[in-house]
């Protein structure tokens, strides 16, 4: 099997995004990483959501931080699959997340940030 163990996983994932501390939440991504995210497409100008590449990713959260200085996420569930991860929260403006992790070699390959409904504004996030 080539994903971390999950609660291990999701306290550190946690941990890290609540102490706003992006180095530490992408040392679990692969270089290609590719993520997915409505919020992306709301930060990232052309991005269409997407975000290819581990440079990329860092650019993305740290503005997506600047503009939500608030950022907290209360952990609800984590889930195991054979080689996913998938962690489900809540974030600072009550919002229903869950963050759907693909691995390989232990690091996330591909991520799907997920949200609950269709809200304009799912994370938040200042304009």
């Amino acid at each position: 099997m080539s994903t971390p163990d999950p609660d291990e996983f999701s306290r550190n994932w946690l941990d890290a995004w609540n102490a706003h501390d992006v180095e530490a939440v992408l040392e679990h991504f692969a270089e290609d990483v590719v993520f997915t995210s409505p919020v992306a497409a709301r930060v990232l100008d052309h991005s269409d959501g997407v975000v290819r590449g581990k440079h990329a990713l860092r650019a993305y959260w740290t503005r997506a931080l600047e503009r939500v200085p608030d950022l907290h996420f209360e952990l609800l569930g984590v889930y195991a699959g054979v080689e996913a991860i998938v962690i489900n929260y809540r974030n600072q403006v009550g919002g229903l997340v869950s963050e759907v992790l693909i691995f390989e070699n232990n690091l996330v390959r591909q991520g799907h940030g997920t949200y609950l409904g269709s809200g304009a504004n799912p994370a938040g996030i200042a304009d």
